[in-house]
């Protein structure tokens, strides 16, 4: 099976680098013609995933989306504002029998629609999975165990691709809920922003656990009104994904939040990074699905808030700590 890995960050590098490690021909599409010839020569992304070489065999780079025509698998790892934009490009060289993973974690601002449903109304293809849980890419590219679940409609492709995918070092679930696989990469990454204020305020491991077990509850809520599966929030790509994005020095989600508990203001960390904060831009579409559907969601609208500069750090957590008491529970 070709495969085809459409977009150089650390994911997609870390990504391409995994296929090729395992004998798999794969090509790399990098969307700057310098950078990609500067990967392709030094065999090793110094931008995005530094220090990790890149096998001299069996990846190919390249900065031309023409060659996806080639692929009988495509793995997107773009940001999830940028998908939309990237696909109208894509179209010309796919044909709808060609099989896509996205990696991205996040709704389109645009349509507020997941990635796999953007990609079935760009591409029209059918063939469409998502994969996602704790995978760093950090960790991933430097061969670290790694347990991630693969989402589909069509389990029997499902198996063919999970088999194809998996190491010794790098363990591929499957399950058909797509779903609600993909709103626990949206959500999850609020809460680890939520998790960095805590950490920017200078507060501990009662505070950070108690907002990883309060925005499970959020994101359980959130993806029930959708018709996902309750248990996936439990699985890999829910509970497994927000612990390591709420705790990891590897989380650009948890550093930012981090930053914004120390006050900085969030244009100023956005300016300062070079990498993509999926929480700061899923926080404005999943606040606004919430606030639409009546879905409780206070971890969400205060970091919205936040965001917003309605509220101080500080001040935020006094509301939280003061909302009325109530059972525990997800309802």
């Amino acid at each position: 099976m070709k495969a085809y890995v459409i977009g150089a960050g650390g994911w997609g590098t870390a990504f391409a680098r995994l296929l090729a490690t395992n004998r798999h021909p794969v090509t790399l599409w990098v969307r700057n013609p310098v950078q990609a010839r500067e990967i392709d020569r030094l065999r090793e992304n110094r931008k995005y995933l530094p220090g990790v070489p890149l096998p001299k065999k069996g990846l190919n780079i390249t900065s031309s989306l023409s060659e996806a025509s080639r692929a009988e698998l495509i793995i997107v790892a773009v940001p999830s504002f940028a998908m939309g934009e990237l696909l109208d490009k894509l179209v010309p060289f796919v044909e709808e029998q060609t099989a896509f993973i996205n990696l991205a974690k996040g709704i389109d601002p645009t349509t507020e629609k997941p990635m796999s449903e953007l990609i079935r109304n760009k591409i029209g293809a059918e063939a469409v999975f998502t994969l996602s849980g704790p995978s760093h890419a950090e960790e991933v590219g430097r061969d670290m165990p790694t347990a991630v679940v693969l989402a589909g409609a069509d389990l029997s492709l499902g198996e063919e691709i999970q088999h194809f995918l998996s190491s010794s070092r790098f363990r591929v679930y499957l399950t058909d809920d797509i779903r609600g696989v993909e709103l626990c990469a949206t959500v999850k990454n609020i809460i680890a922003l939520a998790s960095g204020v805590s950490d920017g305020l200078g507060f501990g491991d009662n505070s950070r656990g108690a907002l990883i077990s309060r925005g499970l509850a959020e994101m359980v809520r959130f993806g029930r009104v959708f018709g996902a599966r309750q248990e996936t929030f439990f699985g890999l790509s829910g509970l497994g994904d927000l612990v390591a994005t709420c705790t990891s020095k590897h989380s650009r989600n948890r550093f930012a939040g981090q930053q914004l508990g120390m006050g900085i203001p969030v244009d100023e960390i956005l300016a300062k990074t070079d990498k993509v904060v999926e929480g700061v831009y899923a926080t404005e579409i999943v606040h606004s699905i919430a606030r639409s559907r009546g879905i409780e969601m206070p971890i969400t609208d205060g970091v919205w808030r936040l965001l917003r500069k309605e509220v101080s750090p500080s001040a935020l957590v006094d509301e939280i700590m003061a909302r009325p008491p109530k059972r525990e529970g997800i309802r």
